[in-house]
């Protein structure tokens, strides 16, 4: 079984993983190359965040315009 791309990602699965890698980052013992690599993984775990809150946020505007317009 391959594992999810980002754009399968949900939220929640990929805050869990960002949590893990910047854990993992924090402990230290890594290898220059692995401390790179999980850098790099949490910039892509943390744009997908990201892209969930905007789209959240835009429903959320959407939602509350829309309901304005039905109390004018």
């Amino acid at each position: 079984m391959s594992e999810p791309t980002n754009d399968d990602l949900s939220y929640e699965a990929a805050r869990d993983e960002l949590i893990a890698t910047v854990q993992r980052l924090e402990t230290g013992g890594a290898s220059l190359e692995e401390s790179l690599a999980l850098w790099e993984r949490g910039e892509e775990l943390a744009r997908v965040c990201q892209r969930w809150l905007d789209g959240a946020r835009t429903r959320l505007d959407a939602a509350i315009s829309t309901g304005d317009e039905d109390d004018g």
